[in-house]
């Protein structure tokens, strides 16, 4: 039953997008929709989407139709032409709307970016967007950007998402006055390519800018904001994926298979349990596009049901503390006059 007041906010979610899609997106859609305070318009194929809600469909949930799919090895600029009543291009179209407010998509990722790109535009003052992910460290977790939507950027594009990262961590991360910091091959001021040292140069006339971060220390250090171009933001994600994968299954592997041999490793499983857990993709569920004059999440194509559902309660948290509004004051700083 829910319980919770429904705010004014909805968030509509591409139910068709992803690689386990729409059985594992219905599945987090239900378990969010028992604690969200936004409305939850769940966009696909009415006849595959109905025997999986069941007959006791939340108050909160409603399901749109739509009758085309966009799939994961589609291009952008097809999908977007081609598929207007994609479950992704309705979702969208709810938000440009109003209906809804954020949209929730496990698919085509420069599908979702793209098109969410040219259906809202940019704020004031943002010239490129960037997808912001959460990354485990010692001190919880920093946000990453871009972690994916524009590689090929001019430095001066670091200090917008430097300002829209400390926006997020405010609002979103709980972080009071957050710094960023640049993504380089040296923490000495000076490191870099020519790139680099003018994002410094840049960067540097800020008080909010915290100097440069090598990759060794980004997951130790006690950091809030990390700016980079799509390009390395992406490799640094992936491959913190598949070194976190590597690690689990690398001690899973360590464990005896026989019942008996087990027992003196039951204790590793305590300790090693909160570990996996930061680990897990699944626990951040999306990556917010930031910039754009509505919210996009972009969650894993091979999200689960618990993915799903973190990505929209992070929506949720994301609406209610207006990411959108502060963006837009935040970068009122660049703006002339």
């Amino acid at each position: 039953m829910i319980l919770q007041k429904v705010s004014e906010f909805g968030i509509a979610i591409d139910a068709m997008g992803g690689d386990y899609a729409p059985e594992q997106v219905v599945l987090g859609a239900l378990a969010s929709a028992n604690y969200v305070k936004s409305r939850l318009y769940l966009v696909g194929n009415p006849e595959r989407l109905s025997p999986l809600l069941g007959s006791s469909v939340p108050a909160n949930l409603e399901v749109v139709a739509s009758t085309q799919v966009v799939e994961m090895d589609d291009k952008p600029v097809d999908a977007i032409r081609k598929k207007k009543d994609s479950s992704m291009a309705v979702a969208i179209r709810l938000v440009s709307e109003g209906k809804a407010h954020a949209m929730v998509s496990a698919g085509n990722t420069g599908a979702a970016t793209a098109a969410s790109l040219l259906a809202w535009r940019q704020l004031p003052g943002v010239h490129r967007p960037a997808i912001a992910t959460l990354m485990p460290s010692r001190g919880g977790h920093f946000l990453l950007l871009d972690a994916g939507a524009s590689p090929d950027i001019d430095a001066e594009n670091l200090v917008e998402f430097g300002l829209m990262g400390i926006a997020y961590a405010e609002a979103v991360m709980g972080r009071k006055k957050a710094k960023v910091h640049l993504l380089n091959i040296g923490e000495e001021p000076g490191k870099g390519n020519a790139f680099s040292k003018r994002a410094q140069d840049l960067l540097g006339q800020y008080e909010w800018f915290a100097g440069n971060i090598e990759g060794k220390d980004l997951f130790r250090a006690d950091v809030d904001v990390v700016v980079c171009d799509a390009f390395v933001g992406n490799v640094v994600l992936k491959t913190a994926e598949g070194v976190a994968e590597f690690m689990v299954e690398m001690i899973r592997e360590q464990v005896p298979t026989n019942p008996i041999a087990k027992l003196p490793y039951a204790p590793l499983r305590k300790l090693f349990a909160p570990i996996r857990k930061k680990m897990d993709y699944a626990e951040v569920g999306g990556s917010p596009l930031l910039g754009l004059n509505h919210l996009t999440f972009i969650s894993h194509g091979r999200s689960n049901a618990r993915a799903i559902e973190c990505a929209i309660a992070a929506a949720d948290n994301a609406l209610q503390a207006d990411v959108t509004g502060k963006i837009r004051s935040r970068m009122a700083e660049l703006l002339p006059g």
